[in-house]
């Protein structure tokens, strides 16, 4: 996968975060976003998100296989 430019921790956090409805920092590294809410359709306009910001190999089941976000950062490259 091609994550360049990679996308800096804070914008993966806010992205999901708007998605959940809920405050970034209520976000943890190891929780299960689909637990969260987090469905297929969000998670598809997360990956057309951010491969438009420059993660042009990013596919869906990149994200749907381990749906953390330690996980997505880590993947997509982001700084801590």
């Amino acid at each position: 996968m091609s994550t360049t430019p990679s996308l800096p921790a804070e914008r993966v956090r806010a992205d999901v975060a708007e998605l959940l409805g809920c405050d970034p920092a209520d976000l943890a590294p190891d929780a299960d976003l689909q637990d969260l809410g987090l469905d297929s359709m969000r998670i598809m306009s997360l990956v057309e998100r951010w491969r438009a910001a420059g993660a042009t190999g990013l596919e869906f089941a990149d994200l749907a296989e381990q749906p953390s976000l330690g996980h997505w950062t880590a993947l997509l490259g982001a700084d801590s």
